[in-house]
C-alpha cells in the first residue's frame, strides 16, 4: 500500500501534536499547577493527545476509518488549542493543536 503525500504529512501533525500535548501536560502543565491542571483543561489536553495517537495509528493501519477518526481528532485538536490559548502560556501546545486541526480536518473530507 502506497502512502499519500498528504496522509504522511498528517500523520507526522498527528505525532507531532500527541508527543506536544503530552509532553506539555505532564511538564508544564503539572509544574505550573492552578488553571493549568484544572480538570477540564487536562482531561482535554489528555484526550487530544490520546485521539492524535489513534488517529496517526488508524492511518497506518491503512483503515478506511480514519476518515472518522479525524474528523473527530480534528474537533478534540480545535477544542484543546482554544484552552490552551484561554489557559496561557501554552504556545507550543495550541500551534501543534491547530496544525493537527487543519491537517486532520483535509484527511476526513
Amino acid at each position: 500500500m502506497k502512502m499519500s503525500k498528504d496522509t504522511k504529512t498528517c500523520i507526522d501533525e498527528c505525532l507531532q501534536c500527541y508527543r506536544t500535548c503530552l509532553g506539555m501536560a505532564m511538564t508544564h502543565c503539572l509544574e505550573t499547577g492552578g488553571k493549568h491542571v484544572e480538570p477540564q483543561h487536562f482531561r482535554l489536553m489528555m484526550a487530544c493527545a490520546e485521539i492524535c495517537r489513534t488517529a496517526a495509528h488508524f492511518m497506518l493501519l491503512g483503515s478506511p476509518h480514519h476518515k472518522h477518526v479525524c474528523r473527530e481528532c480534528a474537533e478534540i485538536c480545535a477544542e484543546c488549542a482554544k484552552d490552551c490559548e484561554r489557559v496561557g502560556g501554552m504556545d507550543d501546545c495550541v500551534v501543534a493543536c491547530k496544525s493537527c486541526a487543519e491537517s486532520c480536518k483535509a484527511m476526513a473530507a
